[in-house]
Parts: structure tokens; sequence; C-alpha cells
């Protein structure tokens, strides 16, 4: 079984996208009825570096983006947030970056996805035979690498070369109907994939989704944390999380928050969790840093920008003791 003390050289390879968020400014402003937008970095795995280098902790990116002015923006973000990019590949043709317009309001939220010919989708086993995975502690990576080829194929890859060395495997289930052709091959692939990891992060309709029965969710969460798994987050919403181990499991609840948007808890609690853990916080109290992280970032502006540091994180959690729900 993995061992998550591993984790403590706090240095990871993150496969996956990012992409560019537009936010409509100020903050509460429908889309349409927007006259000026705010740019920043997203994408599920871009956001997921972030959050751990602003821990402390060090990531190489592993994606392909367009190679025009918004991949460079890309680029050009991560470089400045302290992610390594030197794995990002720009690529040519007809190929375009990920685009999300979200808005900065939880009442009749919309966000709007632009993921046609998505470049992050072009990354293939090429890219990954240029990785170096000895430095790293543990391969990261979301649901969304794996919804199309040649990327799919490449994960896989990944996946194969990291474990040959003995990296963990960190999994978020990050299910996207939008982007799977059917969702019986997603539960399929979602399945392989969730058989090879060690750290596994998903919600009740994920596992549910995985175990092709909505109520069966908990019980294939357990399956796995009993077969193949070191940890299992089985995320619950407003019910909190039920982590699962092969020795024990239990509950924990949320920390308040006053949402802005209901956008990015998920990335942030990744990488709050897995930042935690690397810094030799115990599995429950690193659980509970990461629904801490989730509840800050749903209060502020953008993704990326927006994942906390330690001393904010530090502060969330005095200003918020014995608040925790479930």
């Amino acid at each position: 079984m993995f061992n998550l003390s591993s984790l403590a050289d706090n240095r990871f390879v993150v496969i996956g996208r990012a992409g560019m968020d537009f936010y409509p400014d100020p903050p509460g402003t429908k889309t349409e009825d927007a006259t000026q937008f705010y740019a920043s970095l997203g994408g599920s795995s871009a956001n997921i570096c972030v959050a751990i280098q602003k821990h402390g902790g060090q990531t190489s990116l592993v994606t392909c983006v367009s190679d025009d002015a918004v991949g460079r923006f890309c680029i050009k973000q991560l470089e400045q947030y302290g992610v390594d990019a030197t794995y990002v590949r720009p690529q040519d043709g007809e190929y375009r970056n990920s685009l999300a317009v979200s808005e900065s309001r939880v009442e009749d939220h919309q966000t709007v996805i632009y993921r046609n010919g998505a470049a992050d989708f072009q990354m293939n086993k090429d890219d990954i035979d240029t990785i170096d995975f000895s430095p790293y502690c543990a391969l990261i990576t979301t649901g969304t690498v794996l919804a199309a080829e040649p990327s799919r194929a490449a994960a896989f890859y990944a996946f194969e070369q990291a474990k040959a060395i003995g990296l963990g495997l960190i999994f978020d289930v990050d299910y996207r109907p939008y982007s799977w052709a059917s969702a019986d091959e997603a539960a399929e692939v979602y399945s392989r994939a969730g058989g090879m990891c060690d750290i596994i992060i998903g919600n009740d309709v994920e596992f549910g989704f995985m175990a092709g029965d909505y109520d069966s969710g908990l019980t294939k969460a357990r399956e796995l944390a009993h077969s193949t798994a070191s940890v299992v987050v089985y995320k619950m919403g407003e019910k909190g999380a039920i982590t699962i181990t092969p020795d024990e499991e239990f509950q924990t609840g949320i920390y308040p928050a006053k949402a802005l948007k209901p956008t990015g808890a998920g990335d942030s609690f990744m990488g709050g969790f897995i930042a935690s853990v690397a810094n030799g916080y115990p599995l429950k109290e690193s659980i509970l840093r990461g629904s801490a992280c989730a509840s800050i970032v749903v209060s502020r502006v953008g993704c990326a920008p927006a994942m906390p540091t330690p001393a904010e994180l530090d502060e969330f959690l005095s200003a918020n003791a014995g608040k925790l729900t479930v």
C-alpha cells in the first residue's frame, strides 16, 4: 500500500489542462450584461498546481496549450505562480485553449465553457516520454484528461511510468459529461483509472456513476479503499465528506462560507488536502484544511488567484474554530 509519508518530498507532477477564465466584472454581474471582464488562469490541474505552490510545494504541469496568445497567457501565468511549465507544449493548428466564462454570483449562476477542439486533449505519449519522473513523489491528475484521445492513452501511459518507479497516483474523478462521448465510456474509463490510483477524490454522484448505480457510490468508494487505494475521499457537498482507508473510516463536516460563486471548491480542496499531507499534517486534519480551502475559494473571485496561502488558511481556521458543520 502507498505510504502517505512519501508525499513529504512535496514535489508533484500534475497532468491536465490549463485554461483562461473570464469573470464578468464587477462581481455579481451577469455575463450578458457585462461590459468588462477579469481574466485569470484556470483549468482544474493548473488550479491544483497553484494551490500546492502557495503552500510551499513544487509542481510541474504536463499539458498542451494552443500555440497562440491565449496559450502564452496560460504559460506566463503558470510561471508567475512558480509552476514549472517545462512540460507544457504549444499545439499548433486549429486546436484552441480551454476557455471558461464564469460569473461571480451564486443565484442564477452561469458558467460557459468552450472545449471544442481542445488543445489539452492533444497531449500524447511522446509528451510523456519527455518527463523525468524521478524527482517527484506523486503524480496528480483529474478526470477531464481521460475524456478523449490521445490524452487518455497518454495519461494511462504516464500512470504506468510513474508506478514503475514507485510514485503514488492521486486522482480527482472530476466528471464533466460534456467532455465525454458517452456516459458508459466514462464509467468504464474512470473505473479503470480508479483501480490504479492510491488516493481517489470524488463526490457522491461521481462514485455512484463509477458504480453504475447512484445509490451505490459509497459502496464503490469502500471497495476501492479496501482493494487498491490507500485513501478514498467521498465528498457529499453540504454534508461534508467520508474518508476511507483500509484501516479506518471517518466523516468530517464543512466550514461556513459567504459564497460569491460555486466554482473552484474541488480544485482548492484537492490542493489544500494534498499540500497539508505533504507538510506533515495528520490525515483527518489535512481533510479539514482542504475543506477550509474550498470555503475560502468560493468566497473570492477567480480560481487560481483565489487559492489561499498558509497564513490565510490559518487565519480562516482560527476565525471559524468550532463552526464546522455536518
